[in-house]
């Protein structure tokens, strides 16, 4: 439907504010047990909303996680289950234009777009925001990046000092920031830089809006305003010390564009999503040399689909069309963001269709049922996986010799009583449902950062060889 409509129901459409957090631990908010770090902001937005107790994301880290909360669709529905690399030139590397983000799906019907932060979802043109549903852009294309503005540089940071290739996802993380076709303005922290864009994003227009406010805080490099490091100088070790500033600081950014809409008058009609895009990095998890989030009572952390890897924080705020100060217990999935914004804001719903769900029926006490039989997970073609219903998971670790364990959810959410050997009627329903899900699924067509890098400088190595034996053969010019 066009902007502009006269429908009373489109006029009362409300605006779609989704906040990601990048490698946040569980338990490092206020909302979520953490007396540690003042998250004063994200706990009033609990307190007056909605708290997904049981909430998820698709994936266990940064790009694949993404990809499933953009599109609404499992992210194995388009053989996307590694990082993107930042590689500007490559007219494959992204998001497959075969899918819609939740953006493309609400432009058509009037909502003026925005993302502001990182993106990671492809680099080359036909990936990047503008490309995909989105009016605005202010953020960076790549995995990461600094937070400081001398950290920024002209080149792409490939090559460590000494000459050896730095094959890290933040490819691309020290260059400028863009601001839609431009180059972006960047003279402060950069989590209050995105903070402030996105203030005066939420406060243009009296069209809905559609905001996804992509932090890149707390994800390394561990870089934090000195007043809000001194502020924690009480915790040990400096690690988690700064990643508790990075946190403090992320929380102010959200109250800015709170007050922002506050003073707009938008708040009460705008509908806020908060969550990480993964679980913290902790070394139960297999980062040894990155010990500074807390994932709370849950098992491991990034990179596992034990629930540490890909249980997050998450809450939902709406005061004109939610209860305030609800705990909600049943298993919720970051792909129901995409399905519950098309559906409110009556957008497109064409092509492939989405697999989350409208959650405001569930939430405001229509139904009572769960929303889903099931939410799933598969690592790099099923080399790990996992399946939760609202009783009982059953998941085998990626890139692990150990056998799939299973666990009772009701009564040991903690994963720590394997009864897989006990169960195994319970057992078998959960692998057929899995199997079932898997068969709609496209093996995973990209290869991770790492992995591309080294393939592209061979194939360069090899251009390099054939042109240099190409030389050799040349006739050469002969004066007598």
């Amino acid at each position: 439907m066009p902007a502009g409509h006269a429908d009373a129901t489109v006029e009362k459409r409300p605006n779609i504010l989704i906040i990601l957090a990048d490698d946040l631990g569980y338990a490092d908010t206020g909302f979520t047990g953490s007396n540690q770090v003042q998250t004063p902001n994200l706990d009033r937005l609990a307190a007056n909303g909605v708290v997904l107790e049981n909430g998820y994301v698709t994936h266990p880290y940064c790009g694949p996680s993404r990809s499933g909360l953009i599109t609404g669709r499992y992210q194995a529905r388009f053989g996307n289950e590694t990082n993107f690399t930042y590689s500007p030139y490559d007219l494959h590397q992204g998001l497959p234009l075969t899918e819609k983000t939740f953006a493309e799906r609400l432009k058509p019907v009037g909502y003026r777009t925005g993302i502001i932060g990182k993106w990671h979802l492809g680099a080359s043109f036909p990936f990047q925001p503008k490309q995909r549903g989105f009016d605005h852009f202010y953020g960076f294309l790549s995995g990461g990046h600094s937070y400081w503005p001398d950290s920024v540089t002209t080149q792409l940071d490939l090559y460590s000092p000494n000459g050896a290739i730095n094959y890290s996802i933040n490819e691309g993380g020290k260059l400028p920031l863009s601001h839609n076709d431009q180059v972006g303005e960047f003279d402060e922290y950069l989590t209050t830089a995105l903070s402030r864009d996105a203030a005066a994003f939420v406060k243009e227009g009296n069209e809905p809006f559609l905001l996804y406010l992509a932090y890149n805080a707390p994800h390394s490099p561990l870089e934090a305003p000195d007043e809000l490091i001194q502020k924690y100088r009480h915790v040990e070790p400096w690690t988690r010390r700064v990643y508790l500033a990075m946190i403090d600081s992320m929380d102010q950014g959200i109250g800015m564009v709170i007050e922002a809409l506050e003073e707009s008058g938008k708040l009460d009609n705008t509908l806020i999503f908060f969550l990480s895009d993964n679980g913290g990095v902790a070394p139960k998890a297999g980062y040894v040399n990155e010990d500074w989030a807390d994932n709370g009572p849950l098992r491991k952390g990034k990179g596992s689909v034990f629930e540490g890897g890909c249980r997050v924080p998450y809450l939902m705020h709406w005061p004109d069309g939610l209860p305030r100060g609800k705990v909600y217990e049943f298993p919720v999935s970051s792909l129901d963001i995409a399905a519950t914004t098309v559906a409110l804001g009556q957008g497109d719903t064409r092509g492939h269709p989405l697999d989350g769900v409208n959650l405001i029926p569930f939430l405001d006490g229509t139904r009572n049922d769960a929303p889903h039989i099931a939410l799933f997970w598969r690592i790099r073609d099923g080399t790990g996986w996992a399946i939760r219903t609202p009783t009982a998971k059953m998941l085998k670790e990626g890139y692990s010799s150990r056998p799939p364990e299973l666990y009772d959810m009701q009564s040991d959410p903690y994963e720590s009583d394997n009864v897989i050997d006990s169960r195994p009627e319970l057992r078998q329903q959960l692998a057929q449902l899995w199997n079932t899900w898997n068969s709609k699924n496209q093996s995973n067509r990209f290869l991770q950062s790492n992995e591309y890098q080294k393939e592209r400088l061979e194939l360069y190595r090899q251009l390099d060889e054939q042109l240099k034996a190409d030389a050799l053969k040349r006739p050469q010019l002969v004066i007598e």
